[in-house]
Order: C-alpha cells, then sequence, then structure tokens
C-alpha cells in the first residue's frame, strides 16, 4: 500500500516580526531585524534579543488559565489557535480522540524555573508560585493546547534542540501515516530571553557580542557574520491526510514531502565540520520524498550567524545541490528562535511555494566568498517555487530536514 499524502492545511505564527503569520511573513520579507535593548537584561554581556511584544498574551488568551503558562506556552496557544481556524476547523465539532498534539521545545520553561529560584532565595518557599511546575515543564504547550482543543489523542513533546521543530512535524507525520489521529496540531515554542540564557551564549562563544545597532549584528553567510542573535516565538500546523482534507473542502498550502534526521555525535556545541552527518539528513528527506536533488528549487538554510555552522552548511548546499537553488536564512530578521526556529522557518517555507516569493537573508550584501551558493539578498526573489528543503541543526548535534512541495 502507497503512503498517503500528508497535507498542511492550516498554518498559525507570532513572531519578533508579526502576531501572526501574515505580519510575520511582510516582516521577513522586509528583511529588517527587529533585534533591540531588552528591559531586565541590564548588565548582562549580551543585553539585546527579538522579543515577541507590542501584544497583552493574558488578554489574548483569555480567562484565568494564563496566570498558569510560561510566556512559550501562551506562545503556543495563540500559533495553535490561528492554525486551526486557517484550516476551517472548529474544536467543538471534531473528534477529540482522533486530534493529535506534538509541540516541541528546547528550553521550555527555563525562565520561569529562573525566576522562581530568584523568589525562593530572596523570599522563602512560601512565595513561589502554586504553577511553578507548570510553569516550567517542557510538556505544557502540548498539554494546554490539547486542553483548550478538547484534542484526547497522542500527545508529545519532541526535544531536539534547536531542531525541535522539523522533529515535531516529523512525529505528526508518522502518526497520520500510521493511522493513529486524523488531526494533527505539529510545531514549536520557545521563550528564553532571560539574564542566565543570555550569559550562556555569551560564554559559549555562540552569541553575538555587541558592536553598533542589535538590528545589524544577525548577519548568516556573511564574511563577516558575528554570531547569532536570540529569538522567541512559536509556530503551530495543522496537518492532515491530503485526501482526507479535500473531501472535507479544505485547500492544502503544501504537502510534507518528506523528513530525514541524524545526529553528529560530534560535540555538544559545534557541528561536525565535514557537514557529512548533516548531508545524510538532507539526503535522507530526499530519499523519503522520491525527489533528485536537482528537483530542489529553493533553500531555507539553518544559517545561524556563526562561523562554524554557515560555513559547515554553505559547503553542505554547495556539495548537494550544484545546480544553486536560491537560499535564505530567516534568523537574520528574526534571530535565532531556538526550538521554535524550525517550526517557524518550516511555516516560511509554506508560504515561499504558495507565493513564489523567497525572502531576502537580512543584513547581508554579499555571501563570504569562499561560499558557492546563491544567497537571496537585499530585495525578495519572486520564481515559482515547486520543492523546497527546510534544515534544522542543534545543539548536540541534531540534524532534522524537511521536505516540502507544492500541492
Amino acid at each position: 500500500m502507497s503512503r498517503p499524502d500528508i497535507a498542511i492545511t492550516g498554518l498559525g505564527m507570532i513572531t519578533p516580526v508579526g502576531n501572526d503569520t501574515e505580519s510575520t511573513w511582510r516582516g521577513v520579507c522586509g528583511g529588517v531585524s527587529p533585534a533591540r535593548t531588552v528591559a531586565g537584561l541590564e548588565g548582562c554581556a549580551i543585553d539585546f534579543a527579538c522579543v515577541v511584544d507590542g501584544i497583552d498574551l493574558d488578554a489574548a488568551i483569555g480567562g484565568r488559565a494564563a496566570f498558569r503558562m510560561g510566556k512559550y506556552v501562551k506562545l503556543a496557544i495563540l500559533a495553535a489557535r490561528e492554525a486551526v481556524a486557517d484550516a476551517g476547523l472548529d474544536p467543538a465539532r471534531w473528534d477529540g480522540t482522533r486530534v493529535a498534539v506534538i509541540v516541541g521545545t528546547s528550553s521550555g520553561g527555563s525562565t520561569s524555573l529562573t525566576e522562581q529560584a530568584v523568589v525562593l532565595d530572596r523570599l522563602g518557599a512560601g512565595a513561589t508560585s502554586p504553577s511553578a511546575i507548570l510553569l516550567t515543564i517542557p510538556n505544557m504547550p502540548a498539554a494546554e493546547i490539547a486542553i483548550q482543543m478538547k484534542a484526547t489523542g497522542p500527545s508529545m513533546a519532541p526535544c531536539t534542540a534547536c531542531s525541535s521543530g522539523v522533529t515535531a512535524l516529523s512525529v505528526a507525520r508518522d502518526l497520520l501515516v500510521s493511522g493513529q489521529c486524523d488531526i494533527a496540531l505539529a510545531g514549536a515554542t520557545e521563550s528564553i530571553v532571560y539574564p542566565v540564557a543570555m550569559a550562556g551564549f555569551a560564554r559559549s562563544g555562540a552569541g553575538a557580542q555587541r558592536d553598533g545597532d542589535p538590528a545589524g549584528l544577525c548577519r548568516p553567510f556573511a564574511a563577516d557574520r558575528a554570531g547569532l542573535v536570540l529569538g522567541e516565538g512559536a509556530a503551530v500546523m495543522v496537518l492532515e491526510r491530503a485526501d482526507e482534507a479535500r473531501t472535507r473542502g479544505a485547500a492544502p498550502r503544501a504537502l510534507l514531502a518528506g523528513t530525514g534526521a541524524t545526529t553528529d555525535a560530534h560535540h555538544p556545541i559545534s557541528p561536525h565540520p565535514s557537514g557529512r552527518i548533516a548531508q545524510a539528513a538532507v539526503e535522507a528527506a530526499l530519499r523519503d520524498a522520491g525527489w533528485a536533488a536537482e528537483d530542489v528549487d529553493h533553500v531555507n538554510a539553518h544559517g545561524t550567524a556563526t562561523t562554524a555552522n554557515d560555513a559547515m552548511e554553505a559547503a553542505l548546499i554547495s556539495r548537494v545541490f550544484p545546480h544553486r537553488p536560491p537560499v535564505t536564512a530567516p534568523k537574520g530578521v528574526l534571530g535565532h528562535c531556538m526550538g521554535a526556529a524550525g517550526a517557524i522557518e518550516t511555516g516560511l517555507t509554506v508560504l515561499t511555494l504558495q507565493r513564489g516569493v523567497v525572502p531576502p537573508i537580512a543584513n547581508l550584501d554579499v555571501p563570504s566568498p569562499e561560499f558557492d551558493i546563491d544567497c537571496v539578498v537585499k530585495q525578495p526573489l519572486r520564481q515559482p517555487i515547486r520543492r523546497a528543503v527546510s534544515h534544522s541543526f542543534g545543539f548536540g548535534g541534531h540534524n532534522a530536514v524537511i521536505a516540502l512541495q507544492r500541492p
């Protein structure tokens, strides 16, 4: 029996450049980073980031439940609500036993954990929140979405660092193919802009140090790239078997054609310099999709703007895709949203397929001369895109790649 096509029928995003999918898309295509100094980071070696603001999250969540949710949970819920509405679904009318929720995160509620530790140290145990555990454990985005959506099918919280979003989508695809659910809400969320995280990125050498306007610091694939800028956000997608989606009258945004995953088994932070293990994930996704490399019209790169990652990834792209498809790297605008990055970038790739527009890489005029890749710079590139891949390469050597195509 052939494997059923899996459709992405709904998309929801909340990011540093937009509180929904459309505003996020406009912001990424605009090519300007919102990175700025962030209140509460005074005195930190890195005191800037790309943050989600301009929205009252508690009001948007509504009701009393918001008090038990960390920011990472609230972001995921808002993205999930948009995705479900975009898919034309109504949780009050679906069979919740056939709905899965797979939402990954890299650090969960580490921000809240740190805040509660400070309260404990300064004021004692009696001052800590009764929701301290709920504010911190990484499964709560999936759990709270399931509660709100009355989804009683499989629920999981994959954690593969910066690859968590693509891992979640891959798990959701497998649940649909195996028949364990009929609808899957899948994606990832992250919010870790707090002093301990900023200190950690500074000490690790991965974070960009302040040198002028923070908005210009994240420069993927540039010769003078200086490290990552932290971001936050969430993206959730609705996945369904394509024939069933069409039967109910839904128009798929894109088809999830294949996924691939490997592990470098090399170093906790640095990618394997050869890139061969990450390349194997790309090749696995192509095999899963049944594509040749030359079938790929676009690459959404991991593109962290760190010295080692960009060199590894550029070499990988030039080896696997010698026909030089256009490459973008959204972290130049959004910053590195860590566990949420792969889900957000998958969502952007879906929009590229739909609209025939590849967003430019922010802060990049010309790629480093050592890189033989076709980076989109300055302005969005308009051309038909039929098939695309999106890369996610995480701390710990977690590599995950997703292949998407126009319906």
